[in-house]
């Protein structure tokens, strides 16, 4: 950025020595033809009304070449807002989608974590009945174990 700004600047100066070099030709041109066609010798109030008007000529293509430097200048500054705003509602744009994105990614991560919950309480009621029945099993089990004991010597009577 400071390269084209330097090499604007660059330009800028030869434009203008360039200017100035033909305002300087011009004058000397004109002041070679008045004394040639009309006066061998000029007074000093005429060579100052001369110069002065030459002055004042440079001046003006000085300005004009300002004016249009800044005219350039300004344009690219209107351009750069332009392009900086375009990129701020795209950024605009973009954030809010980010947002929503995000706002549907929360709803999905309650929803699974609800799903879950019920999983979880279905596990955990699951697991209350296998244990209920495992301590059933366990029961049945015990008083299998008992009666086939208990069973056992009667039958050694009998056997006997």
């Amino acid at each position: 950025m400071e390269d084209r700004e330097e090499k604007a600047k660059g330009d800028e100066r030869w434009t203008a020595a360039i200017s100035n070099l033909a305002g300087m030709s011009s004058n000397i041109d004109s002041l070679q033809k008045l004394l040639l066609k009309k006066a061998v010798y000029v007074d000093d109030e005429t060579f100052a009304k001369a110069s002065l008007a030459a002055e004042q000529a440079r001046t003006i293509k000085v300005l004009e070449s300002r004016v249009e430097n800044l005219e350039k200048e300004l344009d690219a500054a209107i351009s750069g807002a332009a392009r900086a705003r375009a990129e701020k509602r795209q950024a605009d744009a973009a954030q809010k989608a980010a947002e929503l994105r995000a706002q549907e990614i929360t709803k999905e991560l309650e929803n699974t974590t609800k799903v879950f919950e019920v999983h979880m309480e279905e596990l955990r009621m699951k697991q209350e009945e296998i244990s209920k029945r495992d301590k059933e099993i366990k029961l049945l089990e015990a008083i299998i174990q008992t009666l086939g004991s208990s069973s056992s010597p009667a039958r050694n009577s009998r056997n006997e």
